[in-house]
């Protein structure tokens, strides 16, 4: 049966594969990014509805543009960002959509008010997550992650982390769905999660600052325990963690992060 290679003649794509282990080109290329596509049409459809898009809607990792389309039927207005120059290419010529070669991460945030909606790469989604949470006008991230990510970011494990924590009073986190590895190519060796972070209306603590002292001063340890962190700091700990509901032998990551808004309304009356 004859074939169509899109990147040349396979007999000699298949013998310079063979000289450096099974992979072109292209392949390495391809792990070096940490590109896997998503290619489940129910899988994009998922993505799309959690992210329930409007407006301005930027997508990291554009890739194979199946869900930046989707999200322009949607009626998003998309900028996708790609690094990769073929990628970017192919894009360009099938769709009329706005694609930005480059770097995601090293874009200045708009001006104006947008969502994030993306199949990340799994290697740079701690870098893509801070990106978000540091954009004055970012609305919500909708984010296809590792599922162990999403879980650790969301409490699903029962367990909050630093990042959530110190987030918490301007956004919510919520895990909307798991994504199987077999709805990505190449498939990657774990499943893959919704994961979305929405902006509060309003914050719940008035003093950014001094909420980011006390999440950070809780989280290190000094002392042994959470209480034993505060208490060297702050008058009244005692009472606070009683109205927080906590036992004083609570290890600090099994504090809710709604805990915490009670402990730093009762420490900073």
């Amino acid at each position: 049966m004859a074939q169509d290679f899109a990147h040349g003649n396979y007999s000699y794509t298949q013998k310079n594969a063979r000289k450096s282990g099974g992979r072109t080109p292209r392949d390495r290329a391809r792990r070096e990014l940490s590109q896997n596509f998503l290619v489940d049409r129910h899988a994009v459809g998922l993505v799309v509805k959690a992210a329930r898009p409007s407006g301005l809607v930027l997508e990291p990792g554009a890739g194979e543009g199946v869900l930046t389309m989707a999200l322009a039927r949607a009626g998003a207005t998309v900028v996708g960002y790609e690094i990769d120059p073929l990628l970017v290419a192919k894009l360009r010529a099938r769709t009329k959509l706005k694609i930005v070669k480059g770097d995601f991460t090293a874009v200045r945030p708009p001006g104006e008010p947008f969502a994030v909606v993306g199949n990340i790469p799994y290697s740079i989604t701690s870098k893509i997550v801070d990106w978000c949470l540091r954009a004055p006008e970012l609305t919500s991230a909708t984010l296809l992650t590792q599922v162990e990510y999403a879980r650790k970011r969301s409490g699903d494990f029962g367990r909050w982390s630093l990042v959530t924590v110190g987030s918490w009073p301007w956004f919510s986190w919520e895990l909307l769905g798991r994504i199987g590895r077999e709805s990505f190519r190449p498939v990657p060796s774990v499943d893959s999660a919704i994961l979305r972070i929405e902006r509060r209306p309003e914050p719940l603590v008035d003093d950014g600052d001094a909420w980011q002292e006390l999440v950070e001063l809780g989280f290190s340890g000094v002392g042994g325990s959470l209480y034993a962190s505060l208490n060297r700091h702050y008058d009244g700990v005692g009472a606070a963690f009683a109205r927080a509901g906590i036992p004083r032998g609570t290890v600090v990551a099994f504090v809710h992060p709604d805990q915490w808004i009670t402990l730093f309304t009762s420490l900073h009356r």
